[in-house]
């Protein structure tokens, strides 16, 4: 038997850091949104107990090191009587660029093993096990729009973005999530939280509202570490897009639009600029209910 899901790139709206907790993990209150710019993963049953990764980019990981592996193992260590699995990832997420590539294979791999098992995990078991791999697995078992508080585990579903297009700017350099905030000092971060106007602007429905309050408390520690990044807000900034921030850790800047068009001559006059460039719909998603 075979699953197949659909893996969709996150961005950040608002990341805000609130402090450093005692886990040495940080308080966070983040704003995420899926976009149509998606992995595909399948999951085949595969006789004995072993888990096979492949995936379409030849330096990425294939063993515990894949997120989705992680998953894999997590699910299979609960089974009564161990199944195997053969995982393949068709990587469309560029890697290690604050989009929630290896996140949302994982949540996927959750999703899929879910129904290939027949297990009837309700929602909170399966946030349980997302917890267990990393801050953004849980948002992405649902995606959508959400709010993700503590380390990122607690989720709350928003409503839908209104109707907009993000211009994704992917540069040719890779940010360490973990480097990032190891070099972050929270006390000394002198930038406006907004996760609060954006959510208010959310619920209103009112697209202008939340592209004034977008925002990353992280930006100062990346640009820092990788000034073109600034350079590249800047450039986004100049060709009209509206509410350009950072998302997660970077690199990836986003600039949203509401009208196509002017979302096409903003990523044509990019591609001079940068070494990836997306144009994608903000997404309505919802794939499991968290009721369960």
């Amino acid at each position: 038997m075979e699953i197949q899901e659909t893996a969709p790139a996150k961005i950040n709206l608002a990341q805000d850091i609130l402090f450093k907790r005692d886990d040495d993990y940080h308080e966070v209150r983040m704003i995420m949104a899926s976009v149509d710019l998606s992995d595909v993963v399948t999951l085949t049953d595969v006789f004995g107990e072993e888990i096979i990764v492949e995936t379409s980019r030849a330096f990425l990981p294939e063993d515990h090191r894949n997120h989705a592996y992680q998953a894999a193992k997590l699910m299979q260590e609960r089974l009564p009587q161990k199944r195997g699995v053969k995982i393949y990832i068709e990587k469309r997420i560029p890697v290690a660029a604050g989009l929630g590539g290896g996140s949302t294979d994982a949540a996927a791999v959750i999703r899929g093993l879910n129904k290939l098992w027949h297990l009837d995990y309700s929602w909170q078991e399966l946030i349980h096990i997302a917890n267990e791999i990393g801050s953004d697995v849980p948002y992405s078992l649902n995606a959508g729009t959400a709010l993700a508080e503590g380390r990122g585990e607690q989720i709350t579903q928003l409503p839908d973005m209104p109707y907009c297009w993000a211009i994704l700017a992917k540069p040719g350099i890779s940010v360490s999530t973990r480097k990032i905030f190891k070099q972050l000092q929270v006390q000394k971060l002198n930038v406006p939280l907004n996760a609060d106007d954006v959510i208010a602007g959310i619920k209103a429905g009112n697209y202008n509202q939340i592209m004034a309050a977008t925002g990353n408390s992280l930006e100062t520690v990346t640009f820092n570490a990788h000034p073109e990044l600034a350079t590249l807000k800047a450039k986004l900034k100049q060709f009209g897009a509206d509410g350009v921030t950072m998302s997660g850790s970077g690199p990836t800047i986003i600039g949203f639009t509401k009208n196509y068009k002017k979302g096409q001559r903003i990523y044509n006059a990019l591609k001079g600029f940068c070494d990836e460039v997306y144009l994608v719909r903000v997404q309505k998603v919802k794939f499991i209910n968290e009721t369960n």
